[in-house]
């Protein structure tokens, strides 16, 4: 029997990228193979949507079927019989591959391809034991329905069928009993595959939302988001060449900045080719640095990232304008950092390593406070300034950062060390370094506002201008 996925597919590719890849490039099926032909026959009856959602797609077009993608070609570990034929539930990348290889390729080499590998997080400690337990197949419930939808599961099989804990899942990386990582269908929804589905910010805020990661929020409140409601219908975002600049310029979405073409770049299925900063930990580092950590293998340092993503920019901005938003970002970054990051991640490793602390997360008040700093508020400023959205930099970002950190984190510590210094011994050791950091760290020129010691100068020039304001504004 011949394999029909060696010999054409090209439709899909056209889908994924706009452009055939580099390799040898396929043809088009002249018809339909007897094998999908089949199921075709049956599930224009059983599954009339599935039919109909793969007869509007450039896969029917190309006639490239069900059997070419379900069917079991090479790997037989996920099979099972129906009706007459061996096929695989869950098609991955890997399968995917034998078409789009350069697309598979830098997937497989970016960090949504690491986003399955959660366990041990203390997002996964919150969802697994502090919100959950392990009453559903082993796992927590609220894993299986919350984390793992997006991050991915490790897909298990019974008989041939995909386990109830672990599908359904389309995690982006989602850990595949093939050794694939990811799902094509977490952007690339099935059966449909529609190219202008896949360019909508809204696929990818069904993940990059929420308290932690608000980047769908971030985005709808900013310039870009506005101008993209208010110009939806000049998008084009039906063309299989989509080239901002060329083919569209009203507005850009997720994918124009992150993954599609420009005049001097190609598409890119790597999402961290454009990323100069990664704002995930609790002191943001440049994206080389936790790349090496995940094993990734991409040899881009964040000058070479930040320029890929400037050429984005400049289809629409010019130099200035560009260089003057990234030294912006970069003082923002800097600032969290220094101020609050970096000082507050040190004095909660003191806390834990002195013992004041328990080593369990989360049975502490000040677990939580440390942790909705970094992850939640800390975040969200930082994001914000990565794109543009002043709300979300301030009100939503440093301020409540500032907030928890003055009225919540540092008095908290403090009488972490008070214990300690009642307890005596090595606590207490422990205990006067904690304040003895404390003191240095207001003391700081970040910090001694905090304790009154800002200098005459600093003190006259706030309140000739609370004065001002006050004459603006006040009655």
């Amino acid at each position: 029997m011949r394999n029909p996925i060696l010999t054409g597919a090209a439709a899909l590719v056209l889908i994924v990228c706009g452009a055939l890849p580099a390799a040898a490039t396929p043809t088009f099926y002249s018809q339909l193979s007897s094998e999908s032909q089949r199921c075709v026959e049956c599930h224009q009856e059983t599954t009339p949507v599935l039919y109909q959602q793969w007869g509007e797609s450039r896969h029917y077009r190309g006639n490239v079927g069900c059997y070419e993608c379900h069917g079991v070609n090479t790997d037989s570990s996920n099979a099972l019989e129906h009706n007459g034929f061996k096929i695989h539930v869950i098609v991955t990348p890997k399968d995917c591959s034998r078409c789009h290889e350069r697309q598979y390729a830098e997937m497989e080499n970016s960090h949504h391809a690491k986003a399955g590998e959660i366990l041990g997080s203390l997002d996964n400690e919150l969802a697994d034991v502090v919100e959950g337990n392990k009453k559903f197949y082993g796992k927590s419930a609220l894993l299986v329905n919350g984390c793992l939808q997006c991050h991915g599961s490790e897909v298990k099989l019974k008989n041939g069928e995909p386990t109830v804990d672990t599908w359904p899942n389309d995690g982006i990386g989602r850990l595949n009993v093939d050794g694939s990582r990811g799902s094509c269908s977490a952007c690339h929804l099935r059966h449909s595959f529609s190219v202008a589905q896949a360019r909508q910010p809204e696929t990818c805020g069904r993940c990059h939302l929420g308290p932690d990661h608000p980047q769908k929020e971030i985005y709808e409140a900013s310039r870009h988001g506005i101008a993209y409601v208010a110009n939806k219908d000049k998008m084009n975002m039906d063309s299989s060449k989509w080239v901002v600049g060329e083919d569209y310029w009203a507005a850009p979405t997720c994918a124009t900045c992150h993954m599609s073409a420009t005049k001097d770049q190609p598409t890119t299925h790597d999402v961290g080719t454009r990323i100069s900063w990664n704002n995930r930990p609790p002191v943001s580092v440049r994206p080389e640095v936790t790349d090496a950590k995940l094993g990734l293998t991409n040899k881009l340092n964040w000058k070479q990232r930040r320029a890929n993503m400037k050429d984005v920019c400049f289809a629409c901005h010019n130099e200035n304008y560009v260089n003057n938003f990234y030294e912006q970002y970069d003082g923002l970054i800097q600032l969290y950092n220094e101020k609050f990051g970096a000082p507050g991640k040190k004095l909660y490793g003191m806390l834990k390593k002195g013992g004041l602390i328990t080593a369990q997360p989360f049975d502490e008040k000040i677990d939580w406070t440390w942790f909705k700093i970094w992850h939640h508020q800390g975040r969200r400023a930082r994001h914000g300034a990565s794109m543009m959205q002043p709300d979300y930099t301030h009100w939503h970002g440093l301020f409540e950062v500032a907030e928890a950190f003055y009225t919540d984190y540092l008095p908290e510590a403090r009488e972490a060390a008070a214990a300690g210094l009642k307890a005596g011994g090595v606590k207490a050791k422990a205990a006067q370094k904690v304040n003895a950091y404390i003191d240095e760290m207001l003391n700081s020129d970040n910090h001694r506002w905090f304790i009154g010691k800002q200098s005459a100068a600093e003190k006259a020039e706030r309140a000739k201008e609370r004065e001002a304001f006050k004459a603006r504004y006040g009655k």
